[in-house]
C-alpha cells in the first residue's frame, strides 16, 4: 500500500449509441459531443438541451421543498415582530457560503440577524447546546442553521426547552429517517420531501430558502448564484440537473464580481477573469483559500470578508486568506508524511481494506486533505484521526465502491459521535476505541468490497487519434463546464503513440512529447516523475488523458494532461 499505486484499470464508457446518433443529428452536435452527454446518461433530447444551455428559469420552484412555507413565514413573522435571528453556520465552503447568502437576504428583508460559526478545534462541527444557552442569553429567538443540524435532535430539544425556535437547513442524511423537532426543517433528503433535486449542496438549499424568500426578485436570486456556485462545487456533489444551473450560471457571473470581498478572493487566489471560469477554479482555487480560514483559525474572517466596506480592506483580508492558506498547505505535508510513514511501518495497515490513521495532536483543521491525498495514493476508504487527551477527533473519505457512512454504521456503538455522506464523514472516537475500529470496519469493507474493489479505474469516454485532439475538440468539451461529481471531465485513450523525447520538471512532473500518424503532441503528468524510469524515447505506449489549453510565447495550442500510461 506504501507510496502511490501504479496498477489501474481502463475501463470504456459504455452508452447508447442510437441516442448518442440521435443527439448528434438533431442538437446538430459532433459525434464526440453526443458521445459526452449519452456517457452522462444525457440521452434525451430536451434534456441534452437544459445541460448544454442550463437557464435560470431552469430552477425549480423552492417551495416544492417539504417544510418551506413553514420556514418562510416563521422568518417572515420574527422580521414582522423585530426578532433576534442567528443562522448557525458551519466552517468549510459550504457553511461559510451558505450563512453569507442567508445573512444577506434576511438583512435585505429588514431583519435583525447575526451569525455564528463554531471553531473547528474549539467546539467541533455541528449544533451545540451550549450555543444555544448563548443565543438564549443574547436575546435571539429564531435559530436558522445551514450546512448541518439534520442529527441534531438532542441540540434542538434543547432549544425547545428554552423557548428557541429553529429552522434546520441541511442536505446531510437524517439519521434512520428521524428529524429534529425543529419549527421547519428544509432537507431534500429527508424521506418525505418531494423536491426533485436530492443533490442540493447545503448552500444550494440555503439558497433555497433565499429564493422563497426574495420571491421574483431575479436580480438578487442571480447575485446570489455566483456565491452558491462556490459552495456548491466546493463541497463536490453532482454538478447535474439544478447543481449545474446554479454551477454554470455562478461561474458566469463570477466574472463581474461587485462584492469588494469576493472580486478581492478572486484576484488574490489568481482567478483570471478575463476568460471563462472554470470548476477548478473555485476547486484548486477559490474553495481552498475560504477553507484555509476555518481550517486554521476562525471561518468567521470568510464572513467578514463579504462585508468588507471597500476593496482595500477586502484585499487586506483577502491577502492574509493567503497567508492562512499557504500554513495550511505545510502542516497539510507534513500531516500526509507522518501518515505515510505509519503505513509503511505497519503491516496492519498494509494489508487492511480501510486504513484508520491515527496521531497524537495532529492539525484538526488539515485530516480530511489528508485523508483525501491517501485515498489517492493508496485507493482505500481512509479515516484519519487526531488524538488529544484520550479523544480522537476523524475525518473519512472513501472510494466509489464503499459507502463510508455505511461503514461507520455497522459498528456505531465505538463512536461517541458520527454523521456525514456516503463518501464523507466526521468521527469522535475515545482512543482505546481506535483498535477496535480497524478491526470492525476492516471486517465490514472485506464483506462488502472485491480485491477488484481496491484497484483504481479510469473511465474513459472514448478513443482519440492525436489528429482529433484538437482546439476545436477542446472546445466542443469546454461546453461541458463546470466539471465535477456527476460530470467528471472527459477523459480519452490513445494507442500507438511514440515516446519521442522525455523530461523531468522541478523533480516532480514528467513532460513527454509523442508522435502518432505524423502528429506530435506535449504531454505532461503531473507528479508522476518516478515513471520515468520506465519510460524511454522509442517506446510504444497507450495513453488515458485529459485535453487542457497550454499558452506559450502568445501562441495556443492543446496539451495533453496524462492519468496513465502503459507501454505496448
Amino acid at each position: 500500500m506504501a507510496g502511490q499505486t501504479r496498477e489501474k484499470r481502463w475501463a470504456k464508457k459504455q452508452y447508447d449509441e442510437r441516442a448518442a446518433a440521435r443527439l448528434a443529428r438533431e442538437l446538430r452536435i459532433s459525434d464526440i459531443s453526443a458521445a459526452m452527454l449519452a456517457n452522462r446518461g444525457v440521452t434525451d433530447i430536451e434534456a441534452a438541451d437544459k445541460f448544454l444551455y442550463p437557464k435560470l428559469e431552469h430552477l425549480h420552484d423552492p417551495y416544492l421543498m417539504k417544510d418551506m412555507q413553514a420556514a418562510v413565514e416563521r422568518i417572515r413573522l420574527a422580521i414582522e415582530r423585530g426578532e433576534r435571528i442567528c443562522i448557525y453556520g458551519d466552517y468549510d465552503v459550504d457553511g461559510t457560503t451558505s450563512t453569507i447568502i442567508l445573512k444577506k437576504t434576511l438583512k435585505l428583508l429588514g431583519a435583525d440577524v447575526s451569525y455564528y460559526i463554531p471553531e473547528r478545534l474549539k467546539d467541533g462541527y455541528g449544533l451545540r447546546e451550549d450555543a444555544m444557552d448563548m443565543a438564549k442569553a443574547e436575546g435571539y429567538q429564531l435559530i436558522i442553521s445551514v450546512d448541518t443540524g439534520i442529527r441534531a435532535q438532542q441540540v434542538v430539544e434543547h432549544a425547545r426547552t428554552l423557548g428557541l425556535d429553529m429552522i434546520i437547513t441541511d442536505h446531510h442524511l437524517p439519521e434512520d429517517g428521524s428529524l429534529p423537532r425543529a419549527h421547519a426543517v428544509l432537507n431534500p433528503k429527508r424521506d418525505d420531501c418531494p423536491y426533485p433535486e436530492k443533490n442540493l449542496a447545503g448552500v444550494g438549499v440555503a439558497f433555497k430558502l433565499a429564493q422563497a424568500l426574495l420571491g421574483k426578485d431575479s436580480k438578487r436570486v442571480e447575485s446570489f448564484v455566483k456565491v452558491a456556485a462556490i459552495g456548491t462545487i466546493a463541497d463536490i456533489v453532482p454538478v447535474v440537473g439544478e447543481n449545474r444551473v446554479i454551477a454554470k450560471h455562478g461561474l458566469a457571473g463570477l466574472r463581474n464580481p461587485v462584492n469588494h470581498g469576493l472580486r478581492a478572493l478572486l484576484e488574490v487566489a489568481g482567478v483570471n477573469l478575463n476568460k471563462p471560469l472554470s470548476g477548478m477554479d473555485i476547486g484548486f482555487k477559490v474553495g481552498p483559500r475560504i477553507n484555509a480560514a476555518g481550517r486554521m483559525e476562525k471561518a468567521s474572517a470568510v464572513i467578514e470578508l463579504f462585508d468588507a466596506p471597500d476593496y482595500e480592506t477586502a484585499r487586506q483580508m483577502a491577502l492574509a486568506m493567503n497567508v492562512k492558506n499557504a500554513a495550511r498547505q505545510q502542516v497539510e505535508a507534513d500531516t500526509l508524511a507522518a501518515a505515510i510513514r505509519q503505513i509503511d511501518s505497519d503491516s496492519r495497515l498494509k494489508n487492511s481494506y480501510v486504513a484508520v490513521i491515527a496521531g497524537e495532536n495532529w492539525h484538526r483543521g488539515v485530516i480530511g486533505i489528508v485523508a483525501s491525498k491517501v485515498v489517492e495514493r493508496l485507493y482505500r476508504p481512509t479515516i484519519i484521526i487526531s488524538v488529544e487527551n484520550g479523544i480522537g477527533h476523524g475525518s473519512g473519505r472513501s472510494i466509489p465502491p464503499f459507502h463510508l457512512l455505511n461503514g461507520l454504521e455497522s459498528c456505531a456503538e465505538v463512536f461517541e459521535k458520527f454523521g456525514g455522506h456516503s463518501h464523507a464523514a466526521g468521527v469522535t472516537i475515545r482512543a482505546d476505541k481506535i483498535d477496535e475500529l480497524r478491526a470492525r470496519l476492516d471486517a465490514h469493507a472485506r464483506g462488502v468490497l472485491r480485491p477488484e474493489d481496491l484497484i483504481p479505474v479510469i473511465d474513459f469516454d472514448c478513443e482519440l487519434s492525436f489528429k482529433q485532439a484538437s482546439l476545436e475538440t477542446l472546445e466542443e468539451i469546454n461546453r461541458l463546464e463546470p466539471f465535477g461529481a456527476g460530470n467528471p471531465q472527459p477523459v480519452f485513450v490513445t494507442k500507438g503513440a511514440k515516446v519521442v523525447e522525455r523530461r523531468i520538471l522541478k523533480d516532480k512532473h514528467l513532460k513527454l512529447k509523442l508522435m502518432q500518424d505524423g502528429r506530435w503532441m506535449d504531454c505532461v503528468w503531473w507528479g508522476a516523475a518516478e515513471v520515468a524510469q520506465d519510460v524511454y524515447p522509442g517506446d510504444v505506449v497507450s495513453l488515458a488523458y485529459t485535453l487542457s489549453e497550454n499558452t506559450y510565447n502568445g501562441s495556443t495550442s492543446v496539451q495533453l494532461t496524462l492519468k496513465d500510461l502503459k507501454i505496448q
